[in-house]
């Protein structure tokens, strides 16, 4: 025993860097700064704006503290991309929970989502359309269904309280989500002219009500 604490006072090993709680907190800052840029530039000019170098100088690190914190650009944009859909999600999931009957949590949950698209197009552009890496694709799917499970709820209590017609509210929820996506990405595209936002949200909510409700087939009834 004695030996070995002789030989291991001269060894040359070092012990195992571990980090403090300061570095650690600034480590951790740093990594925040970089996403908030990244969002900022992504919010402003889309993924094309967010160059690494860009989010580096925004965020005051070195281009090389982007690549310890995010081995690859599209993990990055990934991360982002999980940040701001999930609080459209929270969003939209906080409306169809809202009081009142189902139709009218749905017709909440619609105008939610498309008024706050439009009023961050470029963002909602690069949420809902603007080609990505696979990386970010993927995580694109996983938030669809976020947003279907968000409306399915609300469709479940309607089904259940006799409020809607008998329908599956998953398969349901999943079209409104493609209805009101595919709706939008004309108007929050970077191209896209003035519209009359009030009409274009009137017009989705007449719409998705029309598609949960059995008022088409007495529109059909009334026509034969």
């Amino acid at each position: 025993m004695l030996l070995r604490e002789v030989l291991n006072r001269g060894s040359l090993l070092r012990v195992p860097y571990r980090p403090t709680e300061r570095t650690e907190a600034k480590r951790a800052a740093a990594r925040e700064r970089i996403v908030a840029a990244a969002h900022a530039l992504i919010a402003r000019g889309g993924y094309r704006a967010a160059s690494v170098a860009a989010v580096a100088a925004r965020a005051g690190v070195a281009t090389g503290s982007v690549y310890r914190h995010f081995p690859s650009k599209a993990e990055l944009f990934a991360e982002v991309f999980r940040r701001a859909s999930q609080r459209e999600v929270d969003a939209v999931a906080a409306a169809t929970a809202g009081p009142g009957p189902a139709a009218a949590r749905v017709a909440a949950a619609v105008e939610t989502f498309a008024r706050r698209a439009l009023r961050g197009r470029r963002l909602a552009w690069a949420l809902i359309a603007e080609p990505v890496d696979p990386a970010v694709e993927a995580e694109r799917l996983v938030f669809r269904r976020a947003y279907a499970e968000a409306f399915a709820t609300a469709l479940r209590d309607g089904v259940a309280a006799g409020e809607l017609p008998a329908q599956d509210p998953a398969l349901t929820a999943t079209a409104l989500v493609g209805a009101i996506g595919e709706a939008l990405v004309g108007p929050t595209s970077p191209s896209a002219s003035r519209l009359d936002e009030d009409a274009l949200v009137a017009g989705l909510v007449r719409f998705c009500l029309r598609s949960i409700t059995d008022q088409e087939s007495h529109v059909h009834a009334r026509a034969a």
